[in-house]
Order: C-alpha cells, then sequence, then structure tokens
C-alpha cells in the first residue's frame, strides 16, 4: 500500500461531556401527562493534529410538561479520526457526515442511559440523515451573503 493512498480510522470514540438536569423531581415523576419531548443536534469537526480530527456530535434532549422541565439531557459524543491523503473538497463531507453517522449510535446510547438513570423512560432516537443535515447545512451557507457557515 502506498503512502498517498487515502486512510481513515477511528482512533477513539469518547464522551466529551454529559450532563443532566432533572430539576423538578420528584415532583415531576407525579404528573402522568405526556411530556413534549425537544431534540437538537450539533455537529463539530476540527484538526487537534496533523491527519487527526476530532468530531463532536451533541445531542440535547429536553422534555417538558406544560412550563416544568422534566429533563434535559446533554451528550457531547466524539471521535478522533485520522484521515490522511484525502483531498480538501472531500474532507468536509467525512467530517459532517462520515464522522457523525459512526458517534450517533454511541451519543443515542448515552441520551437514552441518562434518561433512564434519571427515573425517566427511555427515549430511542432515530436514525439521523447526516448526509441531508449537511446539505441543508451547505445551502444555508451558500445562501449568507458572508459565506460562513451558520452556527447551529
Amino acid at each position: 500500500m502506498s503512502d498517498q493512498q487515502p486512510a481513515f480510522t477511528v482512533e477513539k470514540i469518547y464522551v466529551k461531556d454529559l450532563s443532566l438536569e432533572n430539576p423538578n423531581s420528584p415532583q415531576s415523576f407525579l404528573n402522568q401527562e405526556q411530556p413534549q419531548v425537544e431534540i437538537s443536534l450539533q455537529t463539530r469537526g476540527q484538526r487537534v493534529d496533523e491527519g487527526y480530527y476530532e468530531v463532536v456530535l451533541t445531542v440535547t434532549v429536553t422534555a417538558r410538561q406544560g412550563e416544568n422541565t422534566l429533563f434535559l439531557v446533554e451528550a457531547a459524543q466524539a471521535g478522533l479520526f485520522q484521515i490522511r491523503n484525502v483531498p480538501e473538497a472531500d474532507l468536509q463531507p467525512i467530517l459532517g457526515i462520515h464522522c457523525p453517522t459512526i458517534l450517533f449510535p454511541y451519543a443515542r446510547e448515552a441520551v437514552s442511559n441518562a434518561i433512564g438513570h434519571a427515573g425517566y423512560p427511555a427515549i430511542l432516537l432515530n436514525p439521523i440523515s447526516f448526509e441531508q443535515l449537511y446539505q441543508e447545512q451547505m445551502q444555508q451557507m451558500a445562501a449568507q451573503p458572508s459565506g460562513e457557515l451558520p452556527v447551529q
């Protein structure tokens, strides 16, 4: 194998940050009303060394009953990836699509476990099309006069 061949390896997958807020317990356990659940995602990738990139997928799940927050879970699932000999034009899709796709099952498990440990029924996040999200981001970027990627 030539040293100029494209290379992609997962070096490490880890939790960068995990937080849980359960502000209205134990009273929140007495209410049987179905909560409203909001889910948001953020991804970011950055070069940390020659040929090494950290990608962080942050998943935030908030459950509310009326004005009261039942719980808020935020998991920042990260990965250290070795990416070498890849054209610059291909690097951003790898960091924005391929890496978050690898990280998502780990983030989903971390969120589900945290919600369960908070005393609520686990929430299983549906699969996400990071390719679609990436395409939407690129369209937003193209529509902005500055050409900068909008912050998620």
